[in-house]
C-alpha cells in the first residue's frame, strides 16, 4: 500500500514530519516498511511554451521548435519528437541543467542547427515508464495547460513530496484505501478526519430510462450490486492533479473516465469499472457463472479459458467482464464513449482470489476485492465517481440508480470492560481515553454501566470479540506507553507426564543398546499389507482411508509399524549396509466405527527391526527384557506364536503379562522377506507403549544387601526337545518360593548319549534366605520337592 503524504494531508490536517507519521503509524500496528521520495534528481528544468515547429532543414525526422521559457527571446531547440504540437507546455532542460544519471545537456548543432537545451519526456526526468500518462508514453511529457511559463518543473508540477510503503495485514481490507489510513492516522494523532463531502449538483432524465434491471444469480458470490449511468461523457484526458495522484500510487493515468475509477478505487477501497452503455445489449445486467470451457477475451487481448466456478458480469445477450478481475474489450470505454455505465459491485473474496489464480491475471482490483472488502462502500464510491465525473466536466449525471442488495450487512455491538483491558494490558487508561480511541477509530462507544458498547462499522470485520476491541485501545494508546512490568502468578515447576517418561525410558534402552532411531510417514499403501503377507480377514486390514492422499502409496493410516520398519531396512540391505539395528516410535491407528467423522484410536507403539552379524531371536529378546526391566515390568512371559503369517512359526513369541497382549517379537517370515529383497534373517518386535506404560512402575524399592550368604545347586535335566526352558523355570520359581532367589540356565545340550527327540538343559538354583545362614539339610527338602515336580509335572530326568 502506497500512501502519498500529500494525499493524506488531504484528509487529516497533520503537521508532523512524515518520519514522525511513519514512527507512529509502525508503533500503532500499521507497519511502513519505506519511506520513498518523490524529489527527482534534475536542475534547470523549466515549464516550456512550444511557439514555432519547422521542420529541420536537413534531416526528414528533425524538427526546429521555438520555445517560450520566459526569457526575452524563444528558445530554439532541435528535436525528434512527434508528438508536440504548437501550444503545448512542456519539460525544458536548459543549458547547463543535469539530468537523472549524472546527463548534463549543453549547447550543441542537430545537423548543423544550433540546439540551445532539450525537451523532455517522462523517463528523462526519473519517472518511472510504468506512470508515464498515456499521451506521453512514447514521446514528450505534455503537461497542461495554465503553467507558469518559465517556472520550475519541481515547483510547478508538485514533483517534490514524499510516499509510505505500508505492509498491511490480510484482516484490515479497510486500511488499502487513503481514507483508511487517514482514519489511522487521524486515530493515531488524534486528528479529525475529514472524509469528502459527497454532492452531485445536476442529475437529469432518470435511470430507467436507460437501465431497466441487475439481476444477481447467485448472491453469496455478489453480495451487492450499484450501477449508474452518466451521459454526454467526453473522454479525454484527466486534470493533472488526479494524474499527479496516481501517479505517486504507481498507477498509469489513461483517460479521464478510468483514471476516476482508479483515483476512487485508491481513494476508498472499493473497485468500479465502467462499461460503454451503447455496447450493452438489453438494458439490464446479469451477474452469473460462467459455462466450463467457455473462452472470452479480456482487455489486455488475451482469450481466458473460464470455468463455471467463475463469476461472468453480462447485459442481456453476452458476457462483458470476469466479476471483480477484469472487463472485455467488447464493453471498452474508448474516445467514442458517449454514455457510460457505471458499475460498483461486491464479491466473494475467495471466488476472486481463486478466479485471479487460476486465469494468472491478479489485478488492482481483485487484490482488492479477496480481501473481502465492505459491501456498503460499494455505493459510496459509486457517488463519489459521479461527483468527480461532474466536477471535472466529463459527463452529465443520470438520476438515480440500480442496487441489487438481498442482506444487507449491519454494524454489529461489541462489549468490553474498562477493568478487562487494563488487567489484560497492564496499562491504567481512563475510561474515557478508551472512548475517545475507539470514536476516533470511527467505532461508536458509549459508557453504559461500566461496560464500553461499542457499534462496529461494517469496513471493520476483523472486530468481532472483546479482546479485539482491547487490542485496537492497546496499539492506538501505543504499547511503548505501557511500562513493562515483570509476569504475575503463581509459578508452577514444569514436569515431563508419564508418557513422555516412558518414551524417553525405552529410547535410552534401545539407543544403549546401539539403535538408531528412525521416523516414517503414519500413511502407507494398502498394498503394503499384501508384503507382510496379511490374511486377507485380518483386522488389521481394517484401515483409515485418507480422503485426500498424496498417492496410493500414501493412502491409509499405519495399524502396524512393521511395513514401514522393513521398508528401512530393505534400504539399507541394498545399499550394502551389513549391519542395521534399528527402532521407531510413532502411533498406529484403529478404526473406532464405519463413521469416517470418527477420529480412530491412537495406539502409541515401538517398533523393533535388525538384520546383520551376531543378529538373533535371543539378542532381541534381551533388548526387550531390558525394557521391561527398565520399565518395572515384571513377572512376563513369552508363548510361541505360530499363526501370525508374517514371522516364522517357530522362532515367533508373542509377550503376555497376566494374559494381556504386550507385543509381538520373532523372525520375519521368508516370504516376505523376499517380497522386501532381503536376502538374510530379520528380526522384528512391535509393542505397545501404551500397554507398557500402564503396566510401568516408575517408583523404585531398595533393599539392603543380603547379610547371609547363598547355597548354589546345579541341576542337569534330559526333557523332551519341544518342552520350553520357561516352562522348567516357572517350576522351579514356584515350587522353590522364597528360598529360591535366582535361577540360571547355562547349558543345553543334544547330541550324542541323549536320544534324539531329547535335550539336556542344565540350570544353576541360587538358595539364600534373609534371616540366617542356610545349611544343607535347610534347602533339602525344597530341592527334592523341585526334582519331584519336574518328574511328575514335565516328564525330566534328573542326568547323572
Amino acid at each position: 500500500m502506497l500512501l502519498p503524504i500529500q494525499w493524506l494531508k488531504e484528509y487529516v490536517k497533520i503537521e508532523e514530519s512524515t518520519k514522525e507519521i511513519s514512527d507512529k503509524l509502525t508503533l500503532s500496528g500499521s507497519h511502513v516498511d519505506a519511506i520513498v521520495s518523490l524529489d527527482k534528481e534534475f536542475t534547470k528544468v523549466v515549464i516550456g511554451h512550444i511557439k514555432e515547429i519547422e521542420k529541420h532543414p536537413d534531416a526528414d525526422k528533425l524538427v526546429v521548435t521555438q520555445i517560450d521559457v520566459g526569457e526575452e527571446e524563444l528558445l530554439q531547440i532541435v528535436t525528434g519528437a512527434n508528438n508536440i504540437n504548437v501550444g503545448d507546455y512542456v519539460p525544458v532542460a536548459l543549458v547547463g541543467s543535469r539530468l537523472p544519471g549524472g546527463v548534463k545537456i549543453k549547447k550543441g548543432k542537430l545537423r548543423g542547427v544550433p540546439s540551445l537545451g532539450m525537451l523532455c519526456s517522462t523517463e528523462e526526468l526519473g519517472i518511472s515508464d510504468s506512470v508515464t500518462p498515456k499521451e506521453s508514453k512514447d514521446g514528450i511529457w505534455i503537461l497542461h495547460d495554465g503553467l507558469t511559463v518559465g517556472e520550475d518543473v519541481k515547483t510547478a508540477l508538485e514533483l517534490d513530496g514524499e510516499v509510505l510503503d505500508i505492509e498491511i495485514t490480510p484482516n484490515r481490507p479497510d486500511c488499502l484505501s487513503i481514507i483508511g489510513m487517514a482514519r489511522e492516522t487521524a486515530a493515531t494523532f488524534k486528528l479529525d478526519l475529514n472524509e469528502p463531502i459527497i454532492e452531485i449538483k445536476n442529475e437529469v432524465e432518470h435511470i430507467s430510462d436507460y437501465m431497466d434491471s441487475i439481476e444477481v444469480r447467485d448472491t453469496k458470490m455478489c453480495p451487492r450490486y450499484y450501477g449508474r449511468v452518466v451521459k454526454d461523457v467526453k473522454v479525454g484526458p484527466s486534470p493533472y492533479w488526479m494524474q499527479k495522484r496516481l501517479m505517486d500510487v504507481g498507477m498509469r493515468p489513461i483517460n479521464n473516465i478510468v483514471d476516476i475509477t482508479n483515483y476512487v478505487m485508491n481513494e476508498i477501497g472499493q473497485p468500479l469499472h465502467a462499461f460503454d452503455y451503447n455496447k450493452l445489449d438489453g438494458k439490464k445486467i446479469i451477474v452469473k457463472a460462467a459455462q466450463e470451457g467457455q473462452k472470452y477475451v479480456t482487455l489486455d487481448e488475451e482469450e481466458r479459458v473460464l470455468k463455471e466456478s467463475m463469476l461472468m458480469i453480462c447485459d442481456g445477450n453476452k458476457e462483458v467482464a470476469i466479476a471483480g478481475v477484469m472487463g472485455g474489450g467488447n464493453s471498452e470505454v474508448s474516445s467514442e464513449t458517449t454514455t457510460l455505465f457505471l458499475e460498483s459491485a461486491n464479491f466473494n473474496g475467495r471466488n476472486i482470489r481463486l478466479t485471479a489464480k487460476a486465469l494468472g491475471m491478479r489485478t488492482d482490483a481483485s487484490a482488492k476485492f479477496e480481501k473481502d472488502i465492505d459491501p456498503n462502500l460499494a455505493e459510496i464510491a459509486c457517488e463519489r465517481a459521479c461527483q468527480l465525473i461532474e466536477m471535472i466536466g466529463a459527463g452529465t449525471i443520470v438520476k438515480g440508480h440500480l442496487d441489487e442488495y438481498p442482506v444487507k450487512r449491519e454494524k454489529s455491538t461489541v462489549e468490553v470492560r474498562p477493568e478487562k483491558v487494563n488487567k489484560l494490558l497492564g496499562s491504567k487508561i481512563e475510561n474515557n481515553e478508551m472512548l475517545d480511541i475507539l470514536n476516533h477509530l470511527e467505532i461508536e462507544s458509549k459508557l453504559d454501566n461500566n461496560v464500553i458498547v461499542s457499534k462496529i462499522p461494517t469496513y471493520r470485520n476483523d472486530i468481532k470479540i472483546e479482546a479485539d476491541l482491547i487490542e485496537e485501545i492497546g496499539r492506538i494508546y501505543g504499547f511503548d506507553n505501557i511500562e513493562t512490568k515483570p509476569f504475575l502468578g503463581p509459578l508452577t515447576k514444569g514436569y515431563k507426564s508419564d508418557d513422555r517418561i516412558i518414551d524417553d525410558l525405552v529410547k535410552e534402552v534401545l539407543m544403549g543398546a546401539g539403535l538408531n532411531e528412525i521416523t516414517t510417514y503414519s500413511f502407507i499403501s494398502p498394498k503394503a499389507y499384501d508384503k507382510i503377507a496379511l490374511p486377507k480377514d485380518s483386522i488389521k486390514r481394517k484401515v483409515v482411508e485418507i480422503i485426500n492422499p498424496l498417492g496410493e502409496d500414501f493412502s491409509v493410516m499405519r495399524t502396524t509399524m512393521m511395513p514401514n520398519m522393513l521398508e528401512v531396512l530393505s534400504r539399507n540391505y541394498k545399499y550394502g549396509v551389513n549391519k542395521a539395528w534399528a527402532y521407531e516410535t510413532g502411533n498406529v491407528f484403529i478404526p473406532t466405527n464405519d463413521n469416517v467423522k470418527t477420529l480412530p484410536h491412537e495406539i502409541k507403539t515401538v517398533c523393533i527391526g535388525l538384520y546383520g552379524n551376531k543378529t538373533d531371536f535371543y539378542k532381541l529378546k534381551s533388548m526387550i527384557n531390558e525394557i521391561l526391566a527398565k520399565l518395572g515390568i515384571k513377572d512376563c512371559e513369552y508363548i510361541p506364536e505360530k499363526l501370525n503369517t508374517s514371522f516364522h512359526p517357530g522362532r515367533t513369541a508373542n509377550l503376555i503379562r497376566n494374559n494381556q497382549l504386550l507385543g509381538i517379537l520373532g523372525e520375519v517370515h521368508p516370504i516376505v522377506l523376499e517380497n522386501y529383497g532381503i536376502k538374510e534373517r530379520v528380526y522384528v518386535a512391535e509393542l505397545s507403549l501404551e500397554t507398557l506404560g500402564a503396566l510401568a512402575t516408575l517408583t523404585r524399592k531398595y533393599s539392603q544387601l543380603p547379610k547371609y550368604p547363598a547355597i548354589t545347586r546345579d541341576i542337569a535335566l534330559v526333557v523332551d526337545r519341544d518342552l520350553l526352558v520357561g516352562d522348567i523355570y516357572k517350576t522351579i520359581k514356584n515350587v522353590g518360593g522364597k528360598l529360591v532367589e535366582d535361577i540360571k540356565l547355562f547349558d543345553i545340550y543334544t547330541g550324542e548319549q541323549i536320544e534324539s527327540d531329547k535335550k539336556s538343559v542344565a540350570y544353576s538354583i541360587s538358595y539364600r534366605s534373609y534371616e540366617k545362614t542356610l545349611q544343607d539339610d535347610d534347602i533339602k527338602k525344597t530341592h527334592e520337592a523341585i526334582l519331584n515336580a519336574l518328574e511328575t509335572e514335565l516328564k525330566a530326568i534328573l542326568r547323572k
